[in-house]
């Protein structure tokens, strides 16, 4: 959530980089302007009214001591008529400031300098490309024949008990994809990041922390019952672990890591782009997560990237980053870089990561501060990346690996899985 100062102070610098994502700010963040002027002003006289009923109650209580009632009392009418006041304005001021609170939420974060200008995935920019792409041998499939000619995932089986999108992982599949699991958490906590276990189930004042509410709404599983929400990300839990929390400088940098399920409604029906392991309602995903100084958090996202490439180095699966441009970029990004595999099989990219700088965007919301010297409190910054999300990734190695006698595993791997192939 962007701040009203910085609004008010830049709002047309604010409304010309939002023309990145293809949107016409002017008028939400004049709006945001006008009601923070009504909100201002309806706090200053709300505190000058509560200051004048306190210096009439003193005058008051003075009168009665002095043996004046009669005086005293006439003042007890005015101070009446103060608390009626002050009522009034206390609720329009509440009222200003949930109308505040809406706009600023539906107001995306703004882009930085180096965000490439464009509509959609196709304008995004390819920073560079990495590792080989595999010849295969004739009549090789892709991850959903390859599952079922092995016996590894049932996409029924989901079907049967859940519905589309929740996949059965079986055998060597099952197996597979835990030490995935592993091997991702083994590599983020070697680079420093501390694992954590969070719930899979959020409230709504998480939702609106990191920024899925009111945004992602529709594409998250509500338990309504219990006005909860099944996580779309660890992202959710786990920066709102910091929410509401003043930290100290010398506390910062946070680096954290954790494996959770993943749940989102966004999974289409048709077309080979969502079919088998490319687009599921649950997933599994271990996240990366930093909560930085400002003045670091620029080098801090350029670490994420390089300490995802080295996955992907050691997957010896072929990929490429991008750059997401302005019509592409999440809703809390500034920057967003996009890790995407090649599916040989396929013969297309999978997305198979995005790693993100938020700014101050998220922290605002969340009240996320730390006492920074001499200059006070401020807003801290907030990074995320998955490393990695496993459907995918999984899909690249069956389709990439495949031979005429099985799917070999790749080497890293080797230890986690206890067996070196899939036949």
């Amino acid at each position: 959530m962007l701040q009203i100062a910085e609004i008010r102070e830049h709002k047309d610098a604010f409304a010309k980089a939002l023309q990145k994502r293809n949107i016409d700010a002017k008028l939400m963040l004049e709006s945001a302007i006008t009601i923070d002027e009504k909100r201002r002003g309806l706090q200053a006289e709300l505190d000058e009214t509560l200051a004048q009923s306190n210096k009439i109650s003193k005058q008051i209580g003075e009168l009665f001591k002095s043996g004046k009632p009669q005086e005293a009392n006439e003042l007890k009418a005015q101070t009446g008529e103060l608390k009626e006041r002050s009522k009034v304005l206390s609720e329009e001021l509440n009222k200003a400031v949930e109308e505040l609170q809406v706009v600023l939420y539906n107001i995306p974060n703004i882009p930085q300098e180096s965000v490439p200008a464009g509509n959609s995935d196709e304008d995004n920019e390819v920073v560079s490309e990495h590792g080989e792409v595999p010849e295969l041998h004739a009549g090789a499939q892709p991850h959903w024949e390859l599952v079922k000619k092995y016996d590894i995932i049932d996409f029924e089986l989901g079907n049967k008990i859940t519905g589309a999108g929740f996949p059965v992982y079986k055998n060597k599949g099952a197996r597979l994809q835990r030490a995935l699991i592993n091997y991702f958490l083994d590599k983020n906590t070697e680079a420093g990041y501390q694992e954590m276990q969070v719930p899979h189930l959020v409230n709504e004042a998480s939702g609106y922390g990191t920024g899925q509410l009111p945004d992602k709404e529709g594409q998250m599983y509500h338990v309504g019952n219990e006005d909860l929400y099944l996580i779309p990300t660890a992202e959710v839990p786990i920066t709102n672990l910091y929410r509401g929390d003043l930290l100290e400088e010398a506390d910062l940098p946070i680096a954290m890591t954790g494996y959770t399920p993943c749940f989102r409604r966004e999974a289409g029906s048709y077309g080979s782009d969502v079919r088998g392991l490319n687009r599921l309602h649950q997933f599994d995903k271990v996240e990366i997560l930093r909560i930085e100084h400002p003045d670091k958090s620029d080098g801090a996202l350029d670490a994420m990237v390089v300490h995802v490439k080295g996955i992907l180095d050691e997957l010896k699966l072929p990929y490429r980053i991008l750059r997401l441009c302005g019509g592409d970029l999440g809703f809390t990004s500034t920057l967003t870089y996009d890790f995407e595999i090649y599916s040989t099989a396929q013969q297309k990219w999978l997305e198979v990561s995005s790693v993100s700088n938020f700014k101050t965007f998220q922290a605002n919301r969340l009240k996320l501060r730390f006492r920074n010297g001499k200059k006070g409190t401020e807003l801290a910054h907030t990074l995320n990346g998955s490393a990695l999300a496993l459907p995918r990734i999984l899909a690249g190695i069956l389709e990439n690996y495949q031979r005429e006698d099985g799917i070999e595993i790749p080497e890293v791997l080797r230890p986690y899985c206890g067996f070196d192939k899939i036949s």
